[in-house]
């Protein structure tokens, strides 16, 4: 059945236009004024709304086992939230440790989303060895459709790679034409302060912050930027937190380096105090890296504005507060590192970061969905509007009004980092592929309806 969105506004990276939107055979397959509707077609008036093209994570955390345990969401739960929120394409982490078969862990985390999820997605894959039987694993798994990795310079012994390995695996990405995306802490760094904090009887949640301050983030980066200079490989800095950070990577780019830069949505708005909150409330916020000083937001909000940062991600790494969180009460270093943020980016983005004039409609657009299409090689199937695209849309009501609670989310965790922040706006109707997932805030969708995105390497 074909689908008609009429007389929505139509926002792009780059364009803003009343039009109606004709989907047929899961594409955009018309753009016109005053569309007349097929007959069996099913018509949505968008008059007054906004129509996106689906947003897409470029980073998040569904099937991990990290720290002891293991993040909360599956595929149903996850896919169904982040729809909800107006995400239509994830991109997750596939993480095998060390001591595991990489192409058995690409296999495995396929079968954690074939037939389960509701929205498309695709994987970054982790590099967290490299040995000559890895290195053949890691060609076959770019022949199956994947074109990034995933490389720790943080986690020694269970994700994080030598120096050696690092060099062989961006050797192997510029050959491959694969991007690679990089977690940038210095991990000597990190052991050494924890175990000074932890003799010095500093054990509460905001020490994690201490033990990682924004020093050991630029030094990731430099350190990184320096591997990629001399191998040309082309990197992607994942959740970039501080201005010492982006200083260093914004260096580097203007010396030739081929480098992207993602930040995160709570390090857009929330900040170090909220790890530091009382009665092991703040292991609620502890992520790595983690929260910072509140003067760096205005420097990531500027960084989009100017097309420094390209993409705005969430990292979404569900654990519960009550049963999992707690695992560190005594010992920040075991308190499991993450947030759940995955429904709710889009939402708070758009209230907190275009209502406020941080940035505009295009910029928001760009951050969210347009950006990570063309990084990741999806572009222009995903990432925009127009004939031939796949027909992922979100009709956006900005005149919606609510409030986010963990009692009304769709993410498997017990608490939201975003109790009872105000929205401006909400998607009320999110299609995948033309077919209508959400009306409203309500799921509609199909659990299994989400395709595996096979992509080709662009990144030579």
């Amino acid at each position: 059945m074909s689908l008609l969105i009429k007389n929505g506004e139509i926002v792009t990276a780059s364009e803003r236009y009343v039009a109606d939107i004709l989907c047929e055979g899961e594409i955009i397959t018309r753009i016109d004024k005053n569309i007349p509707a097929p007959k069996g077609a099913e018509v949505i008036d968008a008059k007054g709304k906004f129509v996106f093209p689906g947003f897409i994570d470029p980073h998040v955390h569904i099937y991990l086992a990290f720290m002891g345990t293991f993040a909360k969401d599956t595929y149903e739960t996850a896919s169904r939230a982040a729809l909800i929120g107006g995400t239509t394409t994830l991109i997750e982490m596939c993480a095998p440790s060390r001591y595991e078969d990489t192409l058995k862990g690409f296999e495995f985390w396929m079968g954690r989303a074939v037939g389960k999820s509701a929205c498309d997605f695709t994987f970054h894959m982790s590099v967290t060895k490299f040995d000559d039987k890895t290195e053949k694993q890691l060609r076959e798994i770019v022949r199956r459709g994947i074109s990034s990795f995933k490389v720790y310079l943080a986690y020694k012994g269970a994700f994080g790679l030598d120096d050696t390995e690092l060099y062989q695996t961006l050797k192997l990405a510029k050959e491959l034409g694969v991007i690679v995306t990089v977690h940038c802490e210095n991990e000597t760094l990190i052991a050494e302060r924890s175990k000074a904090l932890l003799a010095a009887g500093k054990t509460d949640p905001g020490q994690h912050h201490e033990s990682r301050p924004p020093r050991v983030e630029a030094e990731g980066v430099n350190h990184l930027m320096s591997f990629a200079e001399l191998t040309g490989a082309e990197t992607y800095i994942v959740h970039l937190s501080c201005q010492e950070a982006l200083e260093r990577a914004i260096a580097a780019r203007q010396r030739g380096v081929r480098v992207n830069v993602e930040t995160l949505i709570q390090y857009l708005t929330l900040d170090k105090t909220y790890a530091e909150r009382p009665k092991f409330e703040g292991a609620k916020y502890v992520m790595s890296p983690p929260l910072r000083d509140k003067s760096n937001q205005s420097v990531l909000w500027n960084g989009l504005r100017d097309g420094l940062i390209q993409t705005v991600a969430t990292d979404h790494c569900p654990f519960d507060f009550k049963t999992q969180k707690i695992m560190g009460k005594g010992d920040f270093t075991k308190i499991p590192n993450g947030i759940p943020s995955l429904e709710d980016r889009i939402n708070v983005l758009y209230t907190y970061g275009l209502k406020t004039g941080k940035i505009d409609l295009h910029t928001f657009v760009n951050c969210a969905s347009t950006q990570a299409a063309k990084t990741f090689d999806l572009f222009p199937r995903k990432g925009t509007i127009q004939p031939g695209a796949d027909a992922d849309l979100v009709v956006y009501d900005p005149d919606y009004r609510g409030k986010i609670s963990a009692k009304t989310h769709h993410v498997n965790v017990d608490y939201s980092v975003f109790e009872g922040w105000k929205i401006e706006g909400r998607p009320a109707v999110v299609t995948v592929r033309g077919e209508v997932a959400v009306r409203d805030g309500k799921f509609t969708g199909r659990i299994g309806r989400g395709k595996f995105l096979q992509r080709k390497p662009g990144h030579f």
